[in-house]
């Protein structure tokens, strides 16, 4: 995957288990900015007000900002774990909190490694991954005589058509991954003969799961 690529999960999910009676419940949400990331952790904090521990890590792209907190929990035993886990899944602007009800039984550093680990693994799991590369919106005007050639050509590429517009002349939108744009613009000139417009638009990160 290209440095530019990233992968992260799309919107909220949850997901919870039971270990020796202490209660795990992962939450996992799409976020882009450091301060959404501490919104997410304090709504969280509020659900669980009486929660024994509130665990969170977050990892975003914008300036590469990691941080995580194992919220009492020996040091070590919670935030870290769970910040490998989003770190070894690839994720990418996304934040996790793992809410802990303590059951009365101790798990020990190892115990408690393992759990707050499924337990961001889980929520991890329960959502829905996005693969997001670095694109160009691109236009494509033609007669209608070549729409069937384009039409041919298109699948040969690694675009996604967002939309096709039949007006006086036809009018393909898409979407091009960026290290693919001048060989697919090149195609399309090559195979229209030069009587085409093709116009681009602004690099943007587009889900191409």
């Amino acid at each position: 995957m290209p440095l530019s690529d990233y992968i992260t999960l799309e919107g909220f999910s949850e997901a919870e288990f039971t270990e020796k009676k202490s209660r795990f419940i992962g939450y996992v949400k799409h976020v882009e900015t450091d301060g959404a990331a501490v919104d997410f952790i304090n709504e969280i904090r509020s659900r669980h007000r009486k929660a024994t521990h509130n665990v969170y890590a977050y990892i975003l792209r914008e300036g590469s900002i990691t941080r995580y907190s194992d919220d009492g929990e020996p040091q070590g035993t919670a935030g870290v774990p769970v910040f490998e886990v989003l770190r070894k899944e690839g994720l990418t602007d996304i934040c996790c909190v793992v809410t802990r009800y303590f059951g009365g039984i101790l798990l020990g550093g190892g115990g408690l490694v393992r759990a707050y680990s499924k337990a961001a693994k889980i929520a991890a799991d329960a959502g829905v991954r996005k693969v997001m590369k670095s694109c160009y919106p691109m236009t494509i005007t033609a007669d209608y005589n070549l729409y069937g050639k384009l039409s041919a050509m298109l699948p040969k590429f690694p675009v996604k058509v967002t939309d096709t517009d039949f007006g006086a002349e036809v009018k393909i939108s898409l979407i091009c991954p960026e290290g693919d744009v001048l060989p697919f613009e090149k195609e399309v000139v090559d195979i229209c003969c030069g009587n085409v417009i093709v116009q681009k638009g602004e690099l943007s990160f587009e889900d191409f799961a």
